[in-house]
């Protein structure tokens, strides 16, 4: 049965019925795609092809194991252990890698790779018969007689990084070495040789202790029963070449405090534990057991016939993150983001409601309103520990969208009475009186926003932190229909919860921002949405945004003008992965996201292409085009499958060029990227089985 605020939404419009719950939602289930997520020699033996491909494994408080799939780190924040809690500075890049050689008959054979000036040693990739990415990264390597199996796992809830090594074959005993690299340093930073750095490790009863510096956590390493041989030395000049490529620093020194040996033989099974917490009494193979388990458990709900969703819910799996004891919270994106509120707003229904974790959603929407301030909703909470950051107009606004759908989840009309009915009010109560940054409600109803040299709307890209890429100062498309979703969802609360007068008023306020927005940013020469109205001009820029006043749970415009802006969106700006920034047609269109920090800036809302508008794309399809719509967003999904096998394996990447092939760009998983795919997905199957 549809929630109250559904059927009060269906008066405002007629022609739709929001979310898309009633009989135009007939079709066929998405076709089922075979993907493996695997990589075998023809990829793996070419080191420019394997280094494109990427693995990231998370530990549920922010930190992670991630590298390529030949385990050649090119990126400052690739790292085997990426802790979050070692140092009051933010994430640390701890432990950077553990490079293997295999002893046999008087052959040393390394099966490491590294990049350095000029040459590629040692080149291990070329003994990889085999990557793997389903729970967790799998490498295969296979040395003449010898083949060994290597898995990693990030442990939920703590800056563990589990290593476990199987013997599958081999003809006699051998000796494995192993020796660790150590950054031990911020993950936007990089290392360098220096004085500093505490050359001295313990080793007792199979652990090995390490303190690079004294503001760092100490790190445990256990392989156990081996031995290990003390030789303290600097490595010189790794290279990353994916800092290079974004014009940044790209050389690294790391520190290495000897290697670990021991003879193995087929059959045998090795569990290493790196980690930040004590090692003794903890055993390994429970730990990966219980990790096992817990992937699996997320899945369960999934059909094994949509492999697709089954591996884009363990995706999600991997932004959602403790914060203190009682609260989560989102992270925007890895490896370089932190949480920001905008973000986790947008992707809360995807991560956390499709997939059915609604006691994560409480506590995200809890941890959020918490920090709403003069009407804000926080933008970021810096890595440091610093107080959060508030700089955005449709933050806050987002957050009234993420009720919507928890309500139209959960049914827990109690928990949105006690704990967000009152936020949403006072955001209300100070963009109508007005709050930072020129945030306040104009004559017409409609919300005005910005100030000269700050940003506030999702388009907030700065090149040298001063000069705007996209000024949208003014009336923007899309805070407008937000502005206009939150007082209409408001007032279908506050008459449920028998506050009549601030209902009566909502409802007052919608109606003038409705017709204020319908005069206003109508543009009838292209039939399409104007994206900025501001002090008599209007910006004619064919951009997204306008995708959102149809897509979301309450339209404001007639049927046939949305069909008119779905046709505009679909003509300009759809792609494969998502939809443009900005019309190729326009002179200040930039056709690849790469080069330079500057070079970067000044593309980011130019033309690349964002994948996490294709949940609203979609959102418009069905609604605008009923069931022609189903069918069609079906296709759109099917088109996007294949990305899941590039970049960020088992992921969705947060940019691409605006061109073809449309290259991904940014980073390698997206929080909203993920989550507004995910519930598309999941949504269109639901809907299809539900019409069978």
């Amino acid at each position: 049965m549809l929630l109250e605020i559904e059927h009060h939404i269906l008066r405002y419009s007629p022609w739709l019925d929001p979310y898309g719950l009633q009989r135009a939602l007939r079709g066929s289930p998405i076709t089922n795609i075979s993907m493996s997520q695997s990589l075998n020699t023809d990829v793996l033996h070419q080191y420019q092809k394997a280094i494109q491909y990427e693995w990231l494994d998370t530990n549920g408080i922010g930190g992670w194991a991630s590298s390529t799939s030949i385990g050649a780190n090119t990126r400052r924040y690739h790292g085997l252990l990426v802790a979050a809690s070692a140092s009051e500075k933010g994430r640390t890049v701890l432990v950077s890698k553990l490079d293997e050689t295999v002893v046999f008959d008087g052959q040393h054979v390394e099966l490491g790779c590294n990049q350095f000036p000029n040459s590629i040693h040692p080149r291990g990739h070329q003994y990889l018969s085999l990557f793997s990415r389903d729970l967790f990264p799998v490498f295969e390597y296979q040395v003449e007689h010898i083949r060994l199996r290597k898995t990693i796992a990030a442990v939920h809830g703590e800056d563990t990084t589990l290593v476990i090594y199987d013997i599958l074959e081999a003809p006699r005993a051998f000796t494995l070495l192993l020796r660790p690299f150590i950054a031990a340093r911020n993950f936007h930073s990089l290392s360098q040789k220096n004085e500093a750095l505490n050359p001295d490790a313990q080793w007792k009863n199979g652990i090995l202790k390490i303190q690079p510096y004294e503001d760092i956590a100490p790190c445990w390493i256990v392989v156990p029963e081996a031995a290990f041989e003390v030789v303290p030395d600097w490595f010189f000049n790794f290279e990353y070449p994916c800092e290079r490529e974004c014009g940044l620093d790209f050389h690294e020194d790391l520190f290495t405090y000897g290697a670990f040996s021991r003879t193995v033989s087929e059959g045998d099974r090795i569990g290493i534990i790196i980690s930040t917490r004590h090692p003794e009494g903890r055993e390994v193979f429970g730990l990966l057991k219980r990790e096992e388990q817990r992937r699996s458990s997320l899945v369960t709900h999934i059909p094994r016939t949509q492999p697709e969703l089954r591996t884009l819910t363990l995706a999600a799996d991997q932004f959602i993150v403790q914060r203190g004891t009682d609260r989560k919270t989102i992270i925007a994106g890895y490896h370089w983001f932190n949480d920001w509120g905008r973000d986790a707003m947008i992707a809360l229904p995807g991560l956390c409601l499709v997939t059915g974790r609604y006691d994560d959603a409480r506590q995200i929407l809890t941890a959020f309103a918490e920090q709403v301030d003069q009407g804000m909703l926080p933008n970021n909470f810096p890595d440091n520990g610093e107080p959060p950051v508030y700089k955005t107009v449709d933050g806050a606004l987002w957050i009234f969208i993420a009720a919507y759908h928890y309500l139209k989840y959960t049914k827990d009309k109690e928990f949105i009475h006690d704990t967000l009915f009152p936020v949403l009010k006072d955001i209300i109560a100070w963009y109508e009186i007005g709050t930072r940054y020129g945030i306040r409600i104009d004559q017409d109803g409609l919300l005005n926003a910005g100030e000269p040299g700050v940003q506030l709307t999702w388009m907030d890209a700065r090149i040298d932190d001063h000069q705007l890429v996209t000024p949208r100062h003014g009336k923007a498309v899309e805070v407008n229909a937000l502005w206009y979703n939150a007082l209409v969802i408001t007032a279908e609360m506050a008459e449920h919860f028998g506050d009549t007068f601030d209902a009566r008023k909502y409802t007052r306020q919608a109606h003038q921002v409705k017709a204020a927005f319908r005069r206003l940013f109508w543009n009838a020469d292209k039939g399409c949405l104007f994206d900025v109205v501001h002090d008599g001009h209007r910006d004619a820029s064919i951009r997204p945004n306008q995708i959102f006043a149809i897509s979301l749970p309450i339209p404001l415009l007639k049927i046939s003008q949305a069909e008119q802006v779905l046709d505009v969106v679909e003509t300009h700006l759809y792609t494969p992965v998502g939809l443009r920034s900005l019309s190729p047609e326009d002179a200040a269109y930039y056709p690849q996201y790469k080069g330079s920090p500057q070079a970067r800036d000044s593309a980011y809302h130019q033309g690349t292409v964002w994948s996490w508008l294709l949940g609203p794309y979609i959102n418009a399809l069905i609604r605008v085009r009923r069931k022609t719509g189903l069918d069609q967003a079906a296709r759109v999904l099917e088109r996007v499958w294949p990305h899941l096998d590039e970049e960020g394996l088992g992921t969705v990447s947060e940019i691409f060029d605006g061109d073809p092939p449309h290259t991904p760009r940014g980073c390698i998983t997206q929080a909203w990227s993920v989550a507004e795919i995910l519930r598309s997905g999941i949504e269109i199957q639901t809907r299809t089985v539900g019409k069978k």
